[in-house]
C-alpha cells in the first residue's frame, strides 16, 4: 500500500478505527477515512530526536506539561468526530486530556514534520484540522529545505504564522523565553560524527 493511499472503505468511526488489524504501517483516521502514513526515514527521526531533547530538557521534572510521539489525537474528543490524527511530536499541558491510548482534546503544541509523500496533506488537511480545534501552538518542520513555519493562535482565535530557517531562533510560545536555534534541529553534523555515520 502506498503510504498516502486511503484504505477502500470509508465511514469508520474511531471505535472500527482501533480495530483494524495491526499491519507495521501507521494509519490515521481522518474524517472517518483511513489514510496509511508515510515512513520515517532517518532525517525525519533525527529532526524528531533533536526536538524531544530540547523542550523535554525544558519541561523537566514534576510540571503538568508532557510531551509524546505519534500518539492517536483525537482533536475533538467532546463532539465525538471519527477524526484520531498522529502528530510526529505534541505537547499537552492539561492532564485531563491525557487518556490511555489516546490524547482526548486539543493539545497545546503540535509538531508535524514533513514528508515528501504526505506533504500535501499535512498543509492541507491536517494543519486545518489543527486550526479548527483550536491548538495554541503548530510547528510544520520542513526538513528538506530547513525551514520551520510556525502558526500561532492569537486571542481572538485567528493564526498568525512565520517562518524560521536554519540560522533563526524560534521562540516556542507556550512557553515564555524559550526558543530553539534553527541549527540545533537541522545540522546533522555533530550527530552524525556522534554516530560514526
Amino acid at each position: 500500500m502506498s503510504a498516502a493511499r486511503k484504505l477502500e472503505n470509508a465511514g469508520y468511526t474511531y471505535e472500527e478505527y482501533l480495530q483494524v488489524p495491526e499491519s507495521g504501517v501507521r494509519l490515521e483516521l481522518i474524517d472517518g477515512e483511513i489514510f496509511a502514513m508515510a515512513s520515517a526515514n532517518t532525517r525525519h527521526q533525527r529532526v524528531v530526536r533533536k526536538l524531544i531533547r530540547k523542550i523535554d530538557g525544558h519541561i523537566g521534572d514534576g510540571g503538568s506539561c508532557e510531551i509524546f510521539t505519534d500518539l492517536d489525537t483525537r482533536l475533538n474528543f467532546a463532539k465525538c468526530d471519527d477524526t484520531a490524527l498522529r502528530p510526529d511530536l505534541l505537547v499537552v499541558c492539561d492532564p485531563s486530556k491525557v487518556g490511555e491510548n489516546s490524547i482526548n482534546g486539543a493539545p497545546d503544541l503540535v509538531i508535524e514534520i514533513l514528508s515528501p509523500s504526505t506533504a500535501r496533506r499535512d498543509l492541507r488537511v491536517k494543519l486545518a484540522k489543527y486550526c479548527e480545534a483550536g491548538v495554541r501552538e503548530i510547528w510544520i518542520v520542513d526538513p528538506m529545505r530547513d525551514v520551520v513555519m510556525t502558526y500561532i493562535r492569537n486571542e481572538a482565535g485567528a493564526y498568525e504564522s512565520k517562518i524560521y530557517d536554519v540560522d533563526d531562533e524560534i521562540p516556542m510560545h507556550i512557553f515564555e523565553g524559550f526558543v530553539i536555534q534553527g541549527s540545533d534541529i537541522f545540522d546533522n553534523t555533530d550527530e552524525a560524527t556522534e554516530e560514526g555515520i
